[in-house]
Formats: structure tokens, sequence, C-alpha cells
């Protein structure tokens, strides 16, 4: 039971950096499309202050998830960190360049910094969530055999599942982000930078259906077992749930519903995200069940305890935090 909740504690972990990280990853695509200097100074103003406050804190969830399943499953931490070792290195130098590139930009001078750190930025993050896409897809086609690093280091994260994974992350992030994007510059009075960021969301909510169903595709090849139970078994429901919330948004969208489109987009890829998880649960690992492979109970009570305790302080400081800077009104810069 306790190794069942610690699990379900991970993955809604795992969402908030989904839906905060992953909305912060895809600030940084539209800056890469924004355009040439003059033309994206603006998009790329209001992609910075929405962002700037709280880029740092949504790596907090990564770190949660990482340490909680180190703790909770430790076994199948060592498999995933010693097979995937090459995307979580590539989206971990991913991390670290683009949070240099984004603090150097804003204090570089000089136009030929500016875009170089401005490039790095946009292109990390691009990657990360690509790479950490492929993780995801490594781990549902379960291409990754307990023990340490027993598993192909290039097949194991190089497959049509995986790749499939990989964009479809790098789709959710610019989905989330323009649409989060739009009601920040319609609260900061900016009316026509708004409808840009509304028609991005809508194109990216389209790709993202298309590679949804293309995803399913893969699955039936590629993953049979998952594929299974996300169209007749356990991850249906939520399947439902997350295509009903995809569509709700998009007429959200169109209808400039741009509050509440927040609440059905973030539904939508929760209920994906969910649905892998039901779908593949109890299975961890090829061969391997949840309590296989948990930490003894001892250990999973009082990390649940301690995550309990430590709630209390982060949840309502990460909740004043966002808070705050949600009231905040944009730059006047973006008008110059």
């Amino acid at each position: 039971m306790a190794a069942a909740i610690l699990l379900a504690v991970l993955w809604v972990g795992l969402s908030a950096y989904v839906l905060f990280a992953g909305a912060d990853f895809g600030g940084g695509v539209w800056d890469l499309l924004a355009g040439g200097s003059e033309r994206g100074r603006a998009q790329r103003a209001q992609i910075e202050h929405s962002i700037g406050p709280v880029w740092e804190t949504n790596h907090v969830w990564l770190i949660f998830v990482l340490v909680v399943t180190w703790t909770g499953v430790p076994a199948v931490f060592a498999a995933l960190c010693s097979t995937l070792y090459i995307p979580l290195t590539l989206a971990a130098l991913g991390i670290i360049a683009r949070g240099a590139a984004f603090a150097f930009r804003k204090a570089s001078t000089a136009l030929w910094q500016q875009r170089l750190f401005g490039f790095t930025f946009a292109f990390s993050s691009l990657a990360t969530p690509f790479f950490l896409g492929t993780v995801a897809g490594a781990i549902a086609s379960f291409r990754v055999p307990p023990g340490l690093a027993e598993g192909d280091l290039v097949t194991s994260w190089v497959n049509p599942t995986s790749l499939i994974s990989g964009a479809l992350a790098v789709g959710v992030a610019a989905y989330l982000a323009a649409v989060y994007l739009t009601r920040d510059a319609e609260r900061g009075g900016h009316p026509e930078l708004s409808e840009r960021f509304r028609r991005r969301a809508l194109a990216a909510g389209a790709v993202v259906g298309v590679l949804s169903g293309g995803g399913l595709a893969v699955l039936h090849a590629d993953a049979p077992r998952l594929f299974t139970e996300l169209t007749s078994g356990r991850g249906l429901p939520l399947l439902v749930v997350s295509i009903a919330a995809g569509i709700a948004s998009m007429v959200l969208l169109w209808r400039r519903a741009y509050v509440a489109v927040r609440a059905t987009a973030a539904l939508a890829v929760v209920g994906l995200l969910w649905g892998w998880g039901a779908g593949q649960y109890p299975h961890l690992l090829p061969g391997v069940d949840l309590d296989q492979a948990a930490a003894a109970d001892s250990v999973l009570v009082a990390s649940l305890a301690s995550l309990g305790a430590g709630a209390l302080l982060l949840l309502p400081s990460l909740w004043w935090l966002y808070a705050t800077f949600q009231r905040e009104h944009a730059p006047d810069e973006r008008d110059r």
C-alpha cells in the first residue's frame, strides 16, 4: 500500500513538472520561432516576463521526481540512469545551458551576445523536452531491463516509441506555453500579442492531436501491451478525458476564453500522462512490478512522512510565488 501511495505521489510531481516546466520549455520554443530581433522583440519580452520569475522554481519538481524514484524504487532508478544515461545527460546539459543562456542574455549588451545566448536558450528549450520524452518512450516500450546498463545504450531510446514521445513532449510544451501566454499577454494589456499566441496555441494543439493519434499507431506496432491498456484497459477512461479536454481547449481558444482554457489544456495533458501510468501499472520494468522493486516499508513510510511535512512548507510558498507574479502587468518595453 505504501509503495502505491509513493508511486502516486511521484506521478503528481511528474504531472507538476510537465505542466510548469513544460510550459517553461515551450516558451523557449516560441522564442526560437519568434522571428528576427525587431519582429520578435515583443513576443520575446512577453515570454521573458512570464517565465522569468519562476523558471528556476519549475525544476524543483524534477528534483522531487528523481529523489522519490531513487528512494522509493532504487533498483528501477539504477536501471534507468545506467541504460538511459545518454538522453538523461543530454537533457541535463540542455537544462544547464538553457538556464545559463537565459540569465546571460538578459545581462548582455552586445547584439551578437544576445543572439548567441538567445539561440542557446531557445534550442535547449526544444532539445531538452525531446530527450526527456525519449526517456519516457523507453520506459513505456519496456526497453529498459533491470540491472545496471543491461539495456542497449542507443536503441533503448532511439526507437519508434521514444521518437514519437520526444516529438509529443516538444509539442505539448509548445502548446501549454502558447495557452498560458495568451492570458498573460491579455492581462498585460497587449491584445495583439495575445492574438498571436492564440493562433499559435491553435496550431500547436492541432499538431499535438495529430502526434497523439500517430503515437497510438506507433504503440500498436511497437508497444502492444501499453496500447491494449490505453484503448481497452485501465488507461482508457483517462485517455477519453484527455481527448475530451483537448477538444474543449480548442473550442475555448477559438472563443478566446483564455482563463478557462488553462484548466482544460492542463487536464488534457494530465489525462494523457496518467493514462500512460494507469496503463503500465504495476509494471515498471520488464519482469519487474512495483511490489518487487519498492524499497522496504520502513523506508517508504519515512519517505511519505517527510514528503508530507515538506509539502506543508513548499506548496504554500509555490502558490504565493505564482500568485504574486500572475498579478503583475507586463513591462511597457514591449510597446516600444
